[in-house]
C-alpha cells in the first residue's frame, strides 16, 4: 500500500509499507494491506511505519527515528488519517 504523510510544513514520507501503526483517539490501530477505508483522528503519539526501504529527503530525515531496517518512529501532536483504495494519507501536527 501507498502511505503519504503530510505536515504543514513539508510532505514528510511517501513510498511503498507493509503496515503503519497509528495513535487513534481511542487507542493505537494498525493499517495493513488492502485495510477497509476508513477516516480517523489520531492524537498525540508515536506513527510507526514498516517498509521494505525508506527514502527520506535530508530536511525531514532527522523527524524520524529508526527502530531497524525495516521500521521507523514519528512523533506527532495530532492529525487525521484517511484510508482508501489501498493508499493511507496522514495529515500531521
Amino acid at each position: 500500500m501507498i502511505l503519504e504523510i503530510v505536515s504543514p510544513e513539508a510532505k514528510l514520507f511517501s513510498g511503498e509499507v507493509t503496515s503503519v501503526t497509528l495513535p487513534g483517539v481511542d487507542g493505537s490501530f494498525q493499517i495493513l494491506n488492502n485495510h477497509a477505508p476508513i477516516v480517523s483522528i489520531l492524537e498525540k503519539g508515536t506513527v510507526k511505519v514498516v517498509a521494505s526501504s525508506f527514502n527520506f529527503s535530508k530536511e525531514v530525515a532527522g523527524k524520524f527515528t529508526k527502530v531497524n531496517e525495516q521500521t521507523y518512529t514519528l512523533e506527532i501532536a495530532s492529525g487525521t488519517i484517511e484510508m482508501k483504495d489501498n493508499k493511507v494519507i496522514v495529515l500531521a501536527d
